[in-house]
């Protein structure tokens, strides 16, 4: 995984006055790209990981005093553009087709409530707290990477209430991916007194019980706007994507190579001399890691474990399956036992690089304008950019979303193998011995329903179009949809995925051929077998699924071990 510890940055201390030295970084600190030592936010380390942690629960992490202190920095260079009377995108104007518009002095006082009750305006449902605590913990993030211009008490607030599990009531509609202005104003309404806390008093019991609500904070001219001007939501949710997606993806060679023990599958779509010959490392590291999942030797014929078969003593050298006859049963298996590195390493891959678009734009400061302090002549500046637009963050979530389609249809491929009596050499649908039995019959219809919302899912959302505020905002990136439904297939991925795996371990009891114990298969073999209910009568499979949708938690960590010869992530 991309991220990794890393310390803070020390910035100089603040001046007396309210120039900066010459040389000062005009905004705070440099990115480091790796998550903070010690559990610190500082503004340039945080990670997916510990958006999700958050978000599900966990305390957040401590506030940097050197990036607090940078966000100081940052209001008084506010405070002088507004002394001198600089012209300031939602300062001094309006906002959006008003931008020409100026705040007239006497409106000057209530100009920043007006903007927060004005785009309050979300729609539909109050979004779950996993969603909005992963927005907050952005949220304080970016404040502390110090180009927001509002002062270290916002951040500090921020921080205390999710230390309390409070956070505001967000509606689900009103982003398209240049700035969550809906969610961010109803915070922003919540933190400045004009709303309540959702829940409105300390939680009674668990790792957050015990820490007060923030007091409310006077709303300062020019405050609405800058707490407005982020895509926190979006990334929070992205991250929550990254992390919901990253566990069936990790899990998926555990799930496969049961599914190719079951069928006796051949070893030789994962030998390293044919992906030496074809050279996408992503693919390579996938059939990799199944070799060293099923025990195999670094070549196909090489020593015990070429395939399945070849361990029980029914297979050539070459690991093709060979039946009691001594015949081969076939040549080469169907693609989705045959294909999956092509198909799985490319995966892997765009999940990779979802991190490594998060971990840039988790932490940086795209607030519009960019406040700061000019390094060279020491004078505050206003940079009005479109660093909110985001493209990147769309483009990958666009490109993770159509890879895990692609993995998953090759699970419901194998799903549908394993229910095929010439794969399994049992009955059809691995039923038991009643006449016409169903056995799992009924999961593949389960698993082409979550395919098909996955299908759904992975329509780009960079494909949308829109233009608002009267022509002057003339597209959007869909950042926001592209997140939701990343997050929507994550759901779906890990049915499918569960739905082989019952499937797999259902094969290998009725076979009496598990892999052997001493292997990672067969220690994932076991604890599957453990959990499941052995049973084969016909019966609903229902709570079967879930109890193996659970087990790939479990299973992503095997991949994980430090043992297995090469890294998915």
């Amino acid at each position: 995984m991309l991220e990794r510890t890393a310390e803070a940055v020390p910035v100089p201390g603040a001046p007396a006055t309210d120039n900066p030295p010459a040389g000062t970084a005009p905004i705070g600190h440099p990115p480091t790209g790796g998550e903070p030592t010690g559990g610190v936010l500082d503004g340039t380390g945080l990670g997916a990981a510990t958006v999700a942690r958050v978000a599900d629960g966990a305390p957040p992490p401590s506030l940097s005093p050197v990036a607090l202190d940078a966000m100081e920095r940052t209001r008084r260079a506010a405070h002088r553009l507004a002394a001198e009377g600089a012209r300031v995108y939602g300062r001094s104007t309006g906002v959006g087709a008003h931008r020409g518009l100026a705040v007239e002095e006497h409106d000057g006082a209530g100009h920043d409530l007006r903007l927060l009750l004005s785009h309050a305006g979300g729609l539909g449902e109050a979004l779950p707290a996993r969603h909005v605590r992963a927005m907050m913990v952005v949220r304080v993030n970016q404040l502390l990477a110090a180009g927001s211009g509002l002062g270290p008490e916002i951040a500090t607030a921020l921080a205390r209430a999710l230390r309390a599990g409070a956070h505001p009531r967000v509606p689900e509609y009103g982003s398209v991916g240049t700035g969550d202005l809906t969610a961010l104003a109803r915070l922003g309404l919540v933190l400045f007194g004009h709303d309540t806390w959702l829940p409105e008093s300390p939680l009674l019991d668990g790792p957050l019980a015990g820490h007060p609500l923030p007091e409310p904070l006077p709303l300062r001219r020019g405050d609405a706007l800058a707490l407005m001007s982020s895509n926190a939501l979006t990334l929070g949710e992205s991250a929550l994507a990254w992390h919901d997606l990253g566990t069936p993806l990790r899990a998926a060679p555990v799930v496969a190579s049961l599914a190719l023990h079951a069928v006796d599958g051949s070893l030789e779509p994962y030998a390293p001399e044919v992906h030496a010959a074809h050279r996408h490392p992503s693919v390579a590291r996938v059939a990799a890691r199944v070799r060293w999942l099923l025990g195999a030797a670094a070549g196909a014929g090489e020593g015990p474990g070429t395939s399945a078969g070849a361990r029980t003593g029914t297979a050539t050298a070459a690991g093709v399956p060979v039946p009691s006859g001594g015949v081969p049963t076939r040549v080469q298996d169907p693609f989705g036992f045959r294909c999956f590195p092509q198909a799985h390493g490319p995966t892997m891959e765009a999940w990779s690089d979802l991190e490594r678009v998060l971990s840039i734009d988790l932490n940086a400061a795209t607030e519009n304008p960019l406040i700061g302090w000019d390094e060279v002549t020491g004078t505050p500046f206003a940079r009005h950019h479109g660093g909110f637009f985001t493209a990147p963050l769309t483009l990958a979530l666009d490109r993770l979303g159509l890879a895990a389609l692609g993995t998953a249809r090759l699970s419901a491929a194998r799903l549908s193998g394993l229910g095929r009596p010439e794969l399994t050499r049992c009955r059809s649908y691995l039923a038991d011995a009643s006449s016409a039995g169903s056995g799992m019959m009924i999961l593949e219809y389960g698993a082409a329903s979550a395919l098909a919302e996955m299908q759904a899912c992975a329509t780009p959302a960079s494909l949308g179009h829109v233009v608002l505020s009267q022509g002057m905002e003339e597209a959007a990136t869909f950042a926001t949809q592209a997140a939701r439904k990343a997050l929507r297939a994550a759901k779906a991925y890990r049915l499918v995925l569960a739905c082989e795996l019952v499937a797999a371990v259902r094969a290998l009891r009725l076979r009496g051929t598990p892999p052997p114990p001493g292997t990672p298969a067969g220690r994932a073999y076991l604890r599957a077998a453990a959990a499941l209910d052995p049973d084969m009568r016909d019966r609903p499979l229902t709570d079967d699924v879930t109890v193996a949708a659970a087990l790939l938690d479990g299973f992503a960590e095997l991949t994980d071990e430090e043992e297995a010869p090469a890294r998915l992530d």
